[in-house]
């Protein structure tokens, strides 16, 4: 298996500061579903059908969504997606929209990490990052991809765009 590891995704992705909204982990969660299903002992709540989630910038659309809370104080701890494809995009700083998709989405809320399996595709601007498997730590802009097996990394890389008076 081919691995591409980067140290930040802003060389990839765009020209100067992508850092992800830091007011988004302080805002409620919306989840709009047709079901939803909760289950107290193991702290978890399935949505289904044309399930979105939206909490500041950040949005994540899927067919099913599971929500993991933590037992001891509520708070969330994971949210996993399925879909053909599970969507995710989140505005940066610099007011970019990151932009990822995959068949089954997993983001550690805690640890602030993506992870996307399952022809997984994360974009901003017209840069792309195609792989089996894309792990994206957000706070820290750190970036790894892993093809699949017989299969390699993609990657499209844009110029800078140049500031125009």
């Amino acid at each position: 298996m081919k691995l591409l590891h980067l140290s930040l995704i802003a060389c990839l992705l765009a020209t100067g500061s992508a850092y992800a909204l830091k007011s988004d982990s302080e805002q409620p969660v919306y989840i709009d579903s047709d079901t939803q299903n909760l289950d107290m002992k193991s702290n978890t709540v399935t949505f289904t059908g044309d399930v979105k989630l939206k909490q500041g910038s950040i949005n994540i659309n899927a067919d099913k969504l599971i929500v993991i809370r933590n037992p001891e104080d509520g708070s969330l701890r994971e949210i996993e997606g399925y879909g053909a494809p599970a969507t995710f995009s989140q505005l940066t700083d610099d007011g970019k929209t990151l932009n990822g998709q995959a068949k089954e989405l997993y983001y550690d809320v805690s640890d602030d990490q993506l992870t996307m399996i399952a022809d997984a595709v994360l974009s901003q601007d017209e840069s792309t990052i195609k792989g089996n498997k894309i792990t994206y730590k957000i706070t820290s802009q750190k970036l790894t991809a892993d093809s699949g097996a017989g299969e390699r990394v993609k990657t499209v890389l844009q110029p800078a765009q140049a500031s125009k008076p």
